[in-house]
């Protein structure tokens, strides 16, 4: 196994397992990616629970799920969300090209 196809390997395992997180960003020793990819899922997360939740009416400190309407705004952390799994997607074919090839591209 040549040194490209462990780095091809390498960064598959970390990309699988730490995407979300930006651990990838982190490996290549770029910190400022790192915590942007950090802060924008975590912005995804609690925008889109937030959104979700924010169409609920309690009564008697009950949800009232009868009369539940869905924020239209809940299209911005879906839209994100589906962007930021697209790029890690293509991000992993990169990968697996560099993997099979054996070169860096």
């Amino acid at each position: 196994m040549t040194e490209i196809e462990k780095y091809a390997i390498v960064r598959i395992i970390i990309l699988f397992f730490g995407w979300p997180l930006g651990l990838d960003r982190f490996y290549d020793g770029k910190n400022f990616l790192g915590v942007s990819c950090l802060l924008g899922w975590f912005f995804t997360v609690f925008i889109f629970i937030y959104f979700k939740c924010s169409g609920y009416e309690y009564i008697d400190g009950v949800k009232n799920y009868s009369d539940y309407s869905p924020n239209p705004l809940i299209i911005i952390p879906i839209l994100s969300a589906i962007f930021g799994i697209s790029r890690v997607i293509i991000k992993i074919l990169n990968l697996l090209r560099i993997y099979e090839s054996g070169f860096i591209i």
